[in-house]
């Protein structure tokens, strides 16, 4: 039996498979979410796993969860982030997701979820707003944090995506340092995710999920900024797809049992 969780994010989608085979693997999303979960699906068959089968129980999760018509359980992304994240660090914690379009920061106790908070009226903070910033200043992600490390921190005040670009393009007409720009990008994303976790400011065991999951930069900047343990895990980004393919399993337990 497999039990595949599949976590259809704004940029990239995830999946997770446990079972006979435990596998992980990741995709840019694209314009279509419906041909995403297509792609997926075949992707899957190349792994000679049939989800129209009988062998296989998919929960779908995330952006877009409903264009997967194949799934058998459709479930929430906070409640699948909860438990992949509580699977992840195999105790209580408080789980900080950047995501695409939205950040999360949500609170596990004994497996469950007792608190959350959600960001998605405006990118800034998240993973979109890291990428508009990185194509404005010419280089990708990996390239934004590696010239974060050497810069001097130039304060970005907006609040609004728009506007803190705007702010940059100053810096750039000024003849401003790339690397101090960089690092006034990264300097901004970590605050404004340190003031939605302010609300969790007694958790311990704190973890690091989504896009940015493993990026110990990221991580240690963040750790500063909230005076408290950001830990990063190779699994992170894969929390919400793991989440979804756990609670597909135990659906299907519990109904197994039942019968």
């Amino acid at each position: 039996m497999h039990f595949i969780g599949i976590d259809i994010g704004s940029t990239a989608s995830k999946v997770a498979i446990r079972g006979e085979i435990n596998d992980y693997f990741v995709m840019p999303t694209g314009w279509s979410s419906k041909e995403t979960a297509e792609i997926i699906k075949s992707k899957l068959m190349e792994k000679g796993i049939d989800v129209d089968g009988e062998d296989a129980v998919v929960g779908a999760t995330g952006y877009g969860r409903i264009a997967v018509d194949f799934a058998d359980y459709v479930i929430t992304e906070i409640t699948c982030h909860g438990i992949g994240g509580y699977e992840i660090a195999k105790n209580n914690c408080t789980i900080i997701d950047i995501g695409g379009q939205d950040t999360k920061i949500i609170k596990i106790e004994k497996g469950m979820v007792t608190d959350f908070l959600m960001n998605d009226k405006c990118s800034a903070g998240t993973g979109k707003f890291v990428e508009i910033m990185a194509n404005r200043l010419g280089v990708d992600i990996d390239g934004l944090f590696e010239l974060a490390k050497e810069g001097d921190i130039l304060p970005i005040s907006s609040l609004c995506t728009v506007f803190a670009e705007s702010e940059i393009i100053n810096y750039i007409g000024e003849g401003r340092k790339r690397s101090d720009i960089a690092a006034g990008v990264i300097d901004s994303v970590v605050g404004k995710v340190s003031q939605m976790f302010s609300k969790f400011a007694n958790s311990e065991n704190i973890i690091l999920t989504g896009g940015l999951s493993n990026n110990s930069y990221f991580a240690k900047c963040l750790s500063k900024k909230i005076r408290l343990e950001v830990k990063v895990s190779e699994l992170g980004r894969y929390a919400g797809a793991l989440g979804a393919s756990i609670i597909a399993e135990n659906k299907y337990n519990k109904i197994n049992d039942t019968n």
